[in-house]
């Protein structure tokens, strides 16, 4: 298929600001990058639906459902984070199941629920770097 070189070039500056960013990155901001990631693919996934798009909402969710799997979840310290990283997990499960379920009956609710659930985690992680970069001037993180 035929892209028009701006396209390509917008995606080549995309991934490249992307690549550096987590190049650059310690282990808080990649969560960060991680939630931000997750945000974007849910409000794409709302688009898709709303647009009865069934191949980008499919790649969407996927995108959705990977960066918790994958990122989120794997980035958790049991051993450490005790009932906070407990609870964190069960809320990725949980949001894995109403995305998967999104998916299958194109319901933009769905994905609607998971997004207000992951906001807020996702302002309060960029919080406590914000409170802790407020009183050291520097962070050392271990991920979510």
């Amino acid at each position: 298929m035929f892209t028009p070189v701006n396209m390509r070039s917008a995606n080549a500056y995309r991934t490249v600001g992307v690549e550096t960013a987590v190049t650059g990155a310690d282990a808080h901001q990649l969560v960060g990058l991680l939630y931000e990631a997750l945000l974007q693919s849910l409000s794409m996934a709302k688009t898709a639906i709303q647009n009865n798009d069934v191949a980008n909402k499919g790649k969407a969710i996927g995108r959705a459902v990977r960066l918790i799997e994958e990122g989120l979840k794997a980035a958790l310290n049991d051993a450490q984070g005790g009932e906070l990283a407990a609870n964190l997990r069960s809320l990725y499960d949980y949001s894995i199941v109403r995305l998967t379920e999104a998916n299958l009956h194109s319901d933009g609710s769905l994905v609607e629920e998971v997004e207000q659930l992951i906001q807020p985690v996702a302002d309060a992680w960029t919080q406590i770097r914000a409170d802790v970069m407020g009183k050291t001037g520097s962070v050392t993180s271990r991920g979510g």
